[in-house]
């Protein structure tokens, strides 16, 4: 990540896509920005893939061709550079003012949107896929290797299932002098699990450390406010019922005692939800834990409080002028990501094994990179989002983030389950994980093909950034067997303009009564920013993202 200073950027779609801007030194990308590809036309006044100007005539829009018949070998990748102002202090104030004021905000958001091409490619362009509202996955094979967990059975069974599924534990070497030599080690939840069925510690003394840990990062200069509600007695409550199960021999699960984070978007008891606000809980007051927090309680999970995240998950900093701004445990300089920003601190720092976060476009992923942690963002209709402060959208889904893979597994085994409406619209296909313990399974990732799309990978402004995912790369090749597949991904700026129009409009709809109501003068700047592009997208702007959705899904 860039160095962390306390300008406001102008901000991003809901939690996971940039407004069109200019790269700041503020912004932070661990990936290149998005680009046009550009193919050869194939009839006059047709695009093939819809980068380039289409047809001159006098009112014929520019078409473009099936995705079909789109020559994919033929794209030619062209940067695009994205146009906006950076702006902090009263130019920002002042910009805000000029996009919510009703006679100069279309005027400004209408000449944004032109400059960034989006103007043409959703209102002057013939998209001839019908729209895909919903992710539409095509059948697949059953999958090699796997063991199905069962989208209906209890989570303790299911987590139970998966624990079989990883390699035996060896506990030799965890629990050793080794901390010369790895003096910051993360300890995963077969760590904890093995420490308190053997007597070596109990839930409430890791919740003191816990609490003990909190308390220093809040008092350091500068402070690190990783969570927005925390309350000490809450988690001693919770460890002391954990403990007792241990003395009585009767843990529920492996998580059990196990302290996970909840990003300040999904609802857990006894806190609120404000979504990193101020006011949000004043008009979404919380009566019950979301199903994902209480599928993980179920299993005996403790949860330490109500992680920060940048304002509505409106940004990918994770900048929060409301609660402090996260920082990043490994640097205290720089940006952790967001929006799932405070989760993603907690489990880097080591304060707990994992966390629930959001994802509609990177907000898990992007600060789990950043981090140096594992997110995983599931596939859309995979977790239950009831109890999630945006629920309604097409994108985001509820996700874990963790310190290790084998961490990941167990999380997402517990939060798995698709609601009973995304079974019958979504048919998601059997909820699986690997079998770790198979012996057909050791040389599973020689089949895995990378696909790498060169000339994007390597469109970044620092090359120490692609060289070291180049290296990554080259680890897992030579350590596992993968193998590296050159692919071209066709029309990415048609594909940040859907993903933008889509979050966004679905972000606006969410708060559009509260906008309306007054409520907007209570946010943050950025956010305010946000929302007056995402007003200004009209309902034809979102049914022609949804064509682009299909085209996308296709490639």
């Amino acid at each position: 990540g860039r160095r962390h200073h306390h300008k406001t950027p102008l901000p991003g779609a809901r939690g996971r896509a940039l407004v069109p801007a200019a790269r700041p030194q503020l912004r932070i990308h661990s990936a290149p920005a998005p680009a046009r590809g550009e193919g050869p036309r194939n009839r006059p006044g047709t695009d093939q893939m819809g980068g380039g100007s289409g047809g001159r005539g006098k009112g014929m829009p520019r078409a473009m061709a099936p995705v079909e018949e789109v020559d994919v070998a033929a794209v030619r990748y062209k940067p695009a550079e994205l146009q906006a102002p950076h702006l902090t202090g009263f130019p920002l104030r002042a910009f805000v003012w000029l996009l919510e004021s009703p006679l100069l905000g279309p005027l400004v958001t209408s000449i944004l949107k032109k400059q960034n091409n989006m103007t043409q490619m959703l209102q002057h362009t013939v998209i001839p896929e019908r729209p895909m509202f919903y992710p539409e996955y095509p059948p697949q094979e059953p999958e090699r290797g796997v063991v199905t967990l069962g989208d209906d059975r209890d989570p303790v069974d299911r987590v139970e299932e998966a624990l079989s599924c990883l390699a035996p534990y060896d506990p030799s070497g965890r629990f050793t002098s080794a901390d010369e030599k790895n003096p910051f080690l993360y300890w995963k939840i077969r760590d904890f699990a093995y420490a308190y069925r053997s007597g070596i510690t109990t839930p409430s003394a890791v919740a003191e450390l816990v609490i003990a840990g909190v308390e220093e990062w809040n008092n350091k200069k500068p402070p690190m406010p990783m969570l927005i509600f925390f309350k000490a007695d809450d988690l001693r409550k919770q460890a002391d019922a954990s403990t007792k199960r241990f003395e009585k021999g009767s843990p529920i699960s492996v998580l059990d005692g196990i302290f996970f984070a909840v990003k300040d978007d999904i609802d857990c008891l006894p806190y609120p939800s404000k979504s990193a606000t101020t006011f949000f809980d004043e008009i979404r007051p919380v009566e019950k834990d979301a199903v994902a927090v209480s599928r993980l309680r179920k299993c005996g999970v403790i949860f330490i409080g109500k992680a920060n995240m940048h304002e509505l998950g409106l940004g990918v900093t994770g900048n929060n002028p409301n609660y402090g701004t996260v920082r990043n445990p490994h640097s205290v300089d720089r940006y952790t990501g967001g929006s799932s920003s405070g989760p993603a601190a907690l489990v880097s720092s080591g304060l707990c094994s994992g966390a629930i976060g959001t994802d509609g476009g990177g907000s898990v992923r992007i600060p789990s990179s950043l981090c140096g942690i594992v997110g995983l963002k599931t596939t859309f209709g995979r977790t239950d989002m009831t109890g999630v402060v945006c629920d309604a959208g097409t994108v985001e889904v509820a996700s874990p983030l963790t310190s290790s893979v084998e961490d990941s597994v167990l999380l997402y085994s517990a939060l798995a389950g698709s609601r009973p409406m995304d079974k019958l619209t979504l048919r998601p296909s059997l909820l699986c994980v690997p079998n770790l313990v198979s012996s057909e399974n050791s040389k599973i990732l020689q089949s895995v093909k990378v696909g790498k799309y060169t000339e994007w990978f390597h469109d970044v402004p620092d090359n120490e950034v692609s060289n070291t995912c180049e290296d990554a790369l080259n680890l897992l090749c030579s350590t596992f067997g993968c193998q590296i597949e050159e692919i071209i991904l066709p029309e990415l700026e048609e594909m940040r303009t859907a993903h933008l129009v889509s979050i966004g409009s679905e972000a606006f709809s969410d708060m559009n009564a509260h906008y309306q109501a007054g409520r907007r003068t209570e946010m943050t700047l950025d956010t305010r920013a946000s929302l007056a592009l995402f007003k200004s997208f009209t309902s034809a702007d979102y049914v022609a993202a949804q064509c682009l959705r299909r085209r996308i899904m296709y490639y």
